[in-house]
């Protein structure tokens, strides 16, 4: 075991028993490579965070401009600076006109709570309907709007007020009542397994929202950002929600989340309190000029239409009986295989042909894909190749 490895596991805090535990070097591109020169193709790209893959020239040169300029001046909302306010403007500029004003944050669990809370500010009402086996994030705020016991029960009291709904569940939709705050949903629910709303199931989520008074707030931190094909995954269906989040892919591997709604509700956080949601480090300028030139890139080439043809790539590459089904949308994609215990030895044995894959949250038979937008082809069947390789040596 060398030095670093060492100190990783002796110095800094653990997310989990069985850490995979890659000695990283550099990454390019759709690649990662670790201290011995061993190359891995990236089929997570930082779960679903370096939209661009690695050290994408724009991304890096935007980086690098804004590093010469200046970086952190004063806490978010005081100072302009023009990187902050060109991707709030660009961000307002791709969405409905109900969407123009944007929060810049930290990551998307603080998008999560800043959403929760504007909520409850305009609405004058406190409980939120969320769904079951959800994922908006982990602090104790967002973790209350997850569904899954399986993460809260250790950390309980969480913040009250929660009921749970089941997504795609219509009977369900009927819970949500003139008490109810807000109802918060993943466009596409991604640690339960990217399932995807059936039957107009988010359009009829957000039509009962609107009799009762209750703000939609949809969460893209995974789905949004070009990755479905889309900019963001409600554009596949007729339900605009009342509050965004994102995050994730927004800053090409830079740490990052926002919040966005309508100007007349943004207000309400100005005053009775002031300083309704506040952030040091949100909006950072590095950051938020690394942001705008993702959503460039993504917006001013082909990368969104692409997702599309290169889901269907993946899924005519991906033909094998151990594959029970593909779950997904664009280049947002889970396998779903026969139990756990294929689905977890296909991502560590796929590790050592070279290939990165990666767990869902609660859904223990599903293997993750959520590349970089940029992954070619010819990356696609070398991947899809190693795959199946993997699962015949399984089955054998």
């Amino acid at each position: 075991m060398t030095d670093l490895k060492k100190d990783f596991f002796k110095y800094q805090a653990q997310t989990t028993p069985h850490s995979l535990a890659i000695e990283i070097s550099r990454a390019e591109g759709s690649y990662v490579y670790d201290v011995h020169g061993k190359e891995y193709l990236d089929f997570v790209a930082g779960v679903s965070a370096n939209s661009l893959g690695h050290k994408h020239p724009r991304v890096t040169k935007a980086i690098k401009d804004q590093v010469d300029a200046y970086t952190h001046v004063m806490v978010y909302g005081e100072f302009i600076q023009q990187p902050q306010t060109e991707l709030c403007k660009l961000l307002a500029s791709l969405l409905p006109n109900n969407l123009d004003t944007v929060y810049l944050v930290n990551s998307g669990t603080e998008a999560t709570e800043g959403a929760l809370k504007l909520a409850k500010k305009v609405t004058g009402r406190a409980e939120i309907i969320a769904a079951k086996n959800a994922y908006h994030g982990n602090t104790q705020g967002a973790m209350s709007v997850c569904g899954a016991e399986m993460q809260n029960s250790a950390f309980r009291p969480l913040i009250p007020g929660t009921k749970f709904i089941t997504f795609n569940n219509q009977q369900d939709v009927e819970k949500i009542t003139t008490n109810t705050a807000a109802v918060i949903l993943e466009t596409i629910q991604g640690g339960a397994g990217f399932i995807v709303s059936e039957n107009n199931y988010l359009e009829k989520v957000r039509e009962k929202c609107t009799k009762v008074g209750a703000l939609l707030i949809l969460d893209e931190i995974q789905s949004g950002v070009g990755r479905t094909g889309n900019f963001f995954g409600f554009e596949h269906y007729n339900c605009v929600p009342d509050i965004l989040i994102t995050g994730k892919g927004l800053g090409g591997g830079m740490p990052i989340g926002a919040f966005i709604s309508s100007f007349k509700n943004m207000e309400k956080l100005q005053n009775y309190p002031k300083l309704g949601h506040i952030t040091t480090f949100g909006g950072h300028p590095v950051i938020a000029a690394a942001a705008v030139a993702t959503v460039k890139e993504i917006t001013e080439t082909n990368l969104m239409e692409e997702a599309l043809r290169k889901e269907q790539l993946f899924k005519d590459c991906l033909q094998h009986p151990a594959i029970k089904e593909i779950r997904g949308k664009g280049l947002m994609l889970a396998l779903i295989m026969e139990d756990d215990a294929m689905a977890t030895e296909l991502v560590l044995k796929s590790m050592e042909h070279g290939l990165i894959l990666f767990f869902l949250l609660y859904e223990k038979k599903a293997v993750r894909i959520s590349p970089p937008l940029t992954i070619s082809d010819e990356e696609i069947k070398k991947g899809c190749a190693i795959i199946l390789q993997v699962i015949d040596t399984i089955l054998k």
